[in-house]
């Protein structure tokens, strides 16, 4: 089974990070995330070290393209298979580096993904 990290995650109910990763787990989809507040989503423990991710097949991100820029080699450094930028997190600079280190870039929706068996 592939893992996601959802990056950005929200403790927030209404933040769309915060339902991607109760569609993850409800799609029997292996999930952590990542966020600035450490808490719990649908039993998914959010937590504010990346050094304790490893083995990440997707990254989902949730966060605006500005607040990305400190975590760029961080995601680097986490070798994903691909990285999906969600609508606002769209960033043109990111997804250049990331295609030159081999990893897949898709702008695409996570929750729509997930709602037509296309994640």
């Amino acid at each position: 089974m592939t893992t996601t990290l959802v990056f950005g995650a929200s403790l927030n109910a209404s933040r769309y990070s915060n339902l991607a990763i109760r569609r993850l787990v409800k799609n029997n989809q292996e999930t952590l995330a990542f966020g600035m507040r450490e808490g719990t989503v649908a039993g998914i423990q959010v937590k504010t070290n990346l050094d304790e991710f490893q083995n990440i097949d997707t990254i989902t991100l949730y966060m605006n393209p500005t607040r990305q820029k400190e975590f760029y080699q961080s995601i680097i450094d986490l070798n994903p298979s691909r990285v999906i930028f969600n609508p606002g997190t769209e960033n043109h600079e990111f997804a250049e580096t990331l295609k030159k280190h081999g990893i897949l870039v898709e702008e695409a929706c996570t929750l729509v993904l997930l709602s037509t068996g296309q994640y």
